[in-house]
């Protein structure tokens, strides 16, 4: 919601409500599914049929990462609070590890080590791109002075026997 203006917050975080739980309610036990609204995705996990994690991520977020948040979430929720009392929750149940989770995740790349390690090769390969073409420019270099070592080679075997030819004539005592 920090992204939305003060007076565009309350629609918001209205709307983001609303859309959570309507993919949740309508999201199978045991699914996962993402949802496009607009400019936005909801990313929904529902593992119990009282418990569903719902991540809304902006297009451009990467759906592994979404998906992978989401299960994350729901496991370490399971296992704090365990099926019983989750079964029987009337209320929310206060879940502190989730702030960290939330700041994790704002960078993709770090969260997800696939994506990081993807991100690292793009790296390694836009170098390696830049090394190669310095490589051929160096390459075309050499070739221009390989052709003029021959040129001059030429010229130089060509003035030798224009030389001799000349100095044939005369004979040096």
């Amino acid at each position: 919601l920090d992204s939305f203006s003060f007076f565009q917050r309350g629609g918001a975080e209205e709307f983001m409500r609303f859309f959570a739980t309507t993919i949740a309610e309508r999201t199978q036990v045991g699914e996962r599914q993402g949802v496009t609204q607009e400019n936005y995705v909801g990313y929904v996990y529902r593992s119990h049929p009282r418990l569903s994690v719902v991540a809304i991520t902006d297009k451009e977020y990467p759906e592994m990462v979404a998906i992978d948040l989401v299960t994350k979430v729901t496991r370490e929720f399971e296992q704090q609070f365990g099926e019983q009392q989750i079964a029987q929750a009337t209320a929310g149940l206060s879940f502190p590890v989730l702030q960290d989770y939330i700041s994790k995740y704002q960078d993709p790349h770090q969260a997800n080590t696939i994506l990081k390690v993807q991100q690292e090769l793009d790296e390694t390969k836009a170098v390696l791109h830049k090394t190669i073409e310095g490589v051929l420019e160096r390459g075309e270099k050499l070739d221009s002075l390989v052709d003029r070592s021959n040129q001059l080679s030429n010229q130089s075997k060509m003035f030798y026997k224009t030389a001799k030819k000349t100095n044939s004539c005369c004979i040096v005592m």
